[in-house]
């Protein structure tokens, strides 16, 4: 039985159904996945001020899933706020939807564009692709002009404007496959394909809900087995193999009891 959740950094609980409507049907049997969200901080990490607070919470999240018996953890959106930080702080896979889709988006075609809620989230985007060192492929990346709180309450809207983005983003930027930079657009998306409204007939879809699950899943698989081998060298060296002390202090300012 493998176990993963999958946080929504959002504060409250109006996309977790959706999100397991979307996800379910995908998962292998013998995994399971629980959805969470914030009861406290910013409802959408939309500006960097809001990101940033919102990064706290996910840390939180990491910790508490891990002491939970979870096998890996899913921060449930395509900023993936707060990634680098998780992995410093647990032991259990931390995978974020955008770094495992633009990981993968060249098994599904050589270019691929990214397209996401709002003009906000382009310039994050793109300068998350170059830290990821998956930039040379991508050809755009695009909005479809939503912001979160509005997509909740016309999903079926959402998911007319992203299929029509994404065939013009298609034809215009010679995209071959795209992401969906927003875990609520892939989820709306999903769910009126699944619901049985056609899909785009241009491009492969990259999904990164479900890619972020079945990454999940394999680094479950081989952390069980001894293969999930995190480097705690540099980039993602704990603070407390340099110094306890501080380290305990940190715990103690996020709310928690020290850890690794």
């Amino acid at each position: 039985m493998t176990r993963i959740c999958f946080l929504n950094p959002f504060c409250g609980d109006r996309a977790d159904s959706l999100i397991e409507e979307t996800v379910s049907p995908y998962l292998r049997n013998g995994t399971t996945v629980d959805v969470w969200h914030h009861k406290t901080g910013p409802d959408f990490p939309d500006y960097y001020v809001s990101k940033h607070l919102t990064e706290v919470e996910i840390m939180r999240s990491a910790v508490a899933a891990e002491r939970a018996g979870y096998d890996a953890f899913v921060i449930g959106c395509s900023y993936d706020p707060g990634l680098t930080q998780c992995r410093e702080l647990v032991n259990i896979p931390v995978v974020g939807p955008l770094e495992s889709s633009t990981a993968l988006a060249r098994s599904f075609g050589h270019r691929y564009s990214v397209l996401t809620d709002h003009h906000k989230a382009v310039p994050e985007l793109e300068d998350r692709l170059r830290v990821y060192g998956t930039s040379a492929n991508c050809r755009s990346v695009r909005a479809i002009d939503w912001f979160g709180s509005d997509m909740l309450l016309d999903l079926d809207a959402v998911a007319d404007d992203a299929r029509a983005k994404a065939d013009e983003v298609a034809e215009r930027d010679g995209a071959e496959a795209i992401i969906w930079g927003c875990t609520l657009i892939a989820a709306a998306y999903e769910r009126a394909v699944l619901q049985g409204r056609p899909e785009t007939s241009q491009v492969a879809i990259i999904n990164p809900n479900v890619v972020a699950v079945k990454v999940a899943e394999m680094f479950a698989d081989m952390q069980a087995v001894g293969q999930y081998r995190m480097s705690r060298k540099s980039y993602y060296q704990p603070q407390s193999h340099h110094d306890q002390e501080s380290a305990d202090q940190i715990a103690a300012l996020l709310g928690v009891d020290p850890v690794i």
